[in-house]
This record gives C-alpha cells, sequence and structure tokens, in this order.
C-alpha cells in the first residue's frame, strides 16, 4: 500500500504536480488526476474516501490501465509558523525533524507508526491553529514531551533527557518520581 504523504506543492517540468508515496513519487496532473506509481498512468478511479480528524483525506485508488490499487492521503497546505530557537534563529517548521526525534525516543518501544504519525499530526496541527508567525522551539518540545507523555511512559523518559538536559542520575531519578507520582 503506497501512501502520498503530502499534498503536492511543487511542479514539475512535465506540469504535473509530484507527491511523495511511500518512496515513490506520485504525480497529479494540474486536472487533479493521481499518476499510478505503478505505470504511470494517469487516470484512476476512487474506491473508497475516508476524513481524519485534522483534515486530512485518504483515498483508496485503482489504476484504469494496470489495475493496481493504491492508497493516496492528501491534507491541507496550513502554514507553520518559523520556530525561534534559543539562540534566536529563526527556521522553518521541519516535520521529519520532529518526527525523527520521536522516532529515536520511541525506538524499541511498543509504539505503533500510526501512532507516531497521530502526535506528529497533532503537534502540527496544533502549531497551524495558534495562528502565530513565529513561535518559541519551547513551544514545540512542551507539545512533543507531552504527547510522549501520554503514549510511552519510556519514550517519554528518553526524549526528557535531552529535552529537559538531565545530565545525571539523580535528574533522571527525579523525573521518573514525578513520572510514578501522576
Amino acid at each position: 500500500m503506497l501512501k502520498c504523504l503530502s499534498v503536492p506543492q511543487d511542479v514539475g517540468e512535465n506540469g504535473f504536480f509530484t507527491a511523495r508515496c511511500g518512496g515513490n513519487i506520485c504525480s497529479i496532473s494540474n486536472w487533479g488526476f493521481m499518476r499510478c506509481p505503478y505505470c504511470q498512468h494517469d487516470d484512476s478511479k476512487v474506491l473508497d474516501t475516508t476524513h481524519d480528524s485534522h483534515g486530512g483525506i485518504r483515498r483508496r485508488r485503482e489504476c484504469l490501465k494496470c489495475g493496481q490499487r493504491f492508497s493516496s492521503y492528501e491534507r491541507p497546505i496550513l502554514s507553520t509558523p518559523l520556530i525561534v530557537k534559543q539562540d534566536g534563529t529563526r527556521e522553518e517548521f521541519d516535520r521529519e525533524k520532529l518526527a525523527r526525534g520521536i522516532r529515536i525516543a520511541c525506538a524499541k518501544r511498543p509504539v505503533s507508526a500510526a501512532d507516531i504519525e497521530r502526535l506528529i499530526g497533532q503537534i502540527e496541527s496544533q502549531l497551524q491553529r495558534m495562528g502565530k508567525a513565529e513561535v518559541s522551539s519551547r513551544v514545540v518540545g512542551d507539545l512533543a514531551i507531552a504527547g510522549l507523555k501520554d503514549l510511552d511512559q519510556i519514550a517519554y523518559i528518553r526524549y526528557a533527557i535531552v529535552y529537559l538536559r538531565l545530565h545525571d542520575l539523580r535528574s533522571i531519578r527525579g523525573e521518573i518520581d514525578r513520572l510514578l507520582e501522576s
């Protein structure tokens, strides 16, 4: 099953919008057709459409030429604020950077990829709903750590060690004790 993880953003030289589909490049023409990731035919039939709570749309499709089935995931492109780092520099919100940090914290834990994607989507959605042009990196970290606390306590501690700068065993123990008390 292939999934478009982003709405097409770039128009290629061929006049088609491109989107990533699970590592493959799919194309959507200017008229809104999804190109088949298998045979590149630009016409498919939508078999099923579901909406998620974050405004995304998942479509199950079937290519009209080769008959292969694939899924596309569309989400609205809403502006995310610039992230103001502790040293005062600003950078674009990077969903993949956030995902890497959360995946590292959840490594070898019983946390599904869907749960991780859901958490990342919730954080991104909360940042967009703030409606601010700039947000402190601390806000992003606080949202991530709060979500991990609910998701998996070990992943929370792993993330907290780096995020809260827990440099010794006493500070880590203190955080574990606070977690156990709540």
